[in-house]
């Protein structure tokens, strides 16, 4: 991927103590404006990159011309993958496809493994889905499992969310992860490598283990499924031929109209899974060949590339879970368009936080920090992740901590090696997802469809992000010592 890079001529010549200066100013003003104002995240990151760009001296055309570079080259690189991602996402959730990896999975466990049932239904559901939908469309879900089974809601909740999050914070082409791959010009491919060998582990130590612990500070069992038992009776099913199909699937989200039948499980993962098979394909033959002139190198270079591996993903999708579902033309296209909107306002804060990383790069703070990390002898992983944690306490937002963070350390990813700076990217990726509290959507959002107290949602929710955060940091760790 294209990373960003800095203007030809300097944009200033203040010292470094007043760029340090300049980049803290810029950092509260986006905190203040976040968390204090209530500002939008899009607007807190253009008015904080003013604020540190006249900080630092820069002129306000100067300004301007960094912030539109930023801006515009994040847009064009994990823009279109972000675009990408929420349409095969939205015609998995409008087809029924989401519901029939639920209802398969689900349907093949035992009580005792339903724990790690609902972690890999999340794990799947997380690749495609950011977080926030896959919560909209898991959480009922769970809130039914928990209620037919009689089980506390902790013990099949804390894995499901486990999954969404771990994905979230480490796996491209969630918004995170890639907006720090491009800026510290990291190896997607490896990256997406090294975050799933740390996922897996992660997820199970804080999924389905943590939850026996959680379970027993928040032992709380389901009365009420928001949505679902306070709706109005929907339309039960409608006749099909010889076939019937439910109005809705398993959490309650209506199909889209056209639908007759449901995709198949092994229809649904495929076209999940199949962005991130030619990725790890392309990573694979990079380091078998290893040749840039050779053309078998050349072919699977542009097939993994990110943006050809999730338009492949869209495209197939479009096919084997929307015409092979009894939509027509429009109907899909209308089911694909569909899910741009909601993610707008996402767009636009990851591309705002990369025209806020390139005035921090064009004047000069970046160099600052880096000439900084290299006298003080700090991990450039500790010091990812250490700025990444106090981002995301202060903000309440994992991509922009992610963003912001990678802005930070960026300097220090051009003295590291290639698998050096992916870890720095899994390392920015823990600490973004540090201690989720009252200031972050999530958290409001975990708390209202379980049905908790504040407190409750701390002991459960809380502890469990402090946990991946820590956990996923500490794997990273180790995974810098054999590569």
């Amino acid at each position: 991927m294209t990373g960003l890079v800095p203007l030809a001529t300097p944009l200033t010549d203040a010292g470094n103590t007043q760029l340090i200066i300049a980049a803290l100013l810029g950092i509260g003003t986006v905190v203040v404006l976040i968390t204090v104002a209530k500002f939008h995240p899009f607007l807190g990151l253009l008015i904080g990159t003013g604020v540190m760009g006249a900080a630092a001296g820069v002129a306000p055309t100067g300004i301007l011309a960094s912030f539109e570079a930023g801006f515009g080259s994040t847009m064009g690189t994990v823009g279109i993958l972000i675009a990408l991602g929420a349409m095969v996402g939205k015609i998995l959730a409008d087809t029924g496809g989401s519901s029939a990896i639920i209802e398969t999975i689900v349907g093949k466990a035992s009580p005792r493994m339903l724990p790690w049932a609902m972690a890999l239904i999340a794990a799947i559901l997380g690749l495609p889905l950011f977080f926030e939908i896959g919560v909209v469309l898991l959480v009922p879900v769970v809130m039914l499992v928990a209620r037919r089974t009689d089980v506390p809601i902790m013990r099949v909740g804390i894995p499901a969310l486990a999954g969404l999050s771990v994905l979230h914070g480490l796996v491209p082409p969630h918004p995170g992860p890639l907006g720090a791959i491009s800026k510290l010009h990291a190896d997607l491919g490896q990256t997406l490598i090294f975050g799933l060998i740390i996922a897996v582990p992660t997820l199970v130590l804080c999924g389905p283990l943590l939850a026996r612990v959680i379970e027993r500070w928040v032992p709380v069992h389901v009365r009420v499924i928001p949505g679902l038992d306070d709706a109005a009776p929907a339309r039960d099913t409608d006749t099909l031929g010889d076939s019937r199909i439910e109005d809705a699937d398993a959490s309650g989200h209506r199909l889209a109209e056209g639908v007759e039948r449901r995709p198949s499980f092994g229809a649904a993962v495929v076209c999940i899974v199949l962005p991130v098979v030619l990725m790890l394909v392309r990573a694979i033959v990079d380091i078998i060949i290893d040749d840039t002139e050779d053309g078998t190198q050349k072919v699977f270079d542009v097939v993994g590339d990110p943006v050809v591996a999730l338009l492949a993903g869209v495209l197939v999708a479009m096919w084997v879970l929307g015409f092979r579902s009894g939509m027509n033309r429009s109907q899909v296209e209308r089911t694909v368009g569909s899910g741009l909107p909601a993610i707008a306002g996402i767009l636009l804060i990851v591309a705002a936080g990369g025209g806020f990383k390139q005035m921090l790069v064009d004047a000069g703070v970046g160099s600052v920090i880096g000439d900084w990390a290299d006298g003080s002898g700090i991990s450039p992983l500790v010091l990812g992740w250490l700025v990444a944690v106090g981002v995301r306490l202060a903000t309440g937002s994992a991509t922009v901590a992610t963003i912001t963070a990678s802005g930070i350390v960026a300097g220090i990813a051009t003295d590291l090696s290639s698998s050096e700076v992916s870890l720095l990217v899994l390392a920015i990726g823990c600490g973004s997802l540090f201690f989720s509290h009252v200031n972050d959507a999530g958290f409001w959002l975990v708390k209202e469809y379980f049905g908790l107290t504040v407190g409750q949602t701390i002991r459960s929710w809380s502890v469990m992000e402090t946990a991946i955060s820590v956990v996923g940091f500490l794997l990273v760790l180790a995974l810098n010592l054999v590569v």
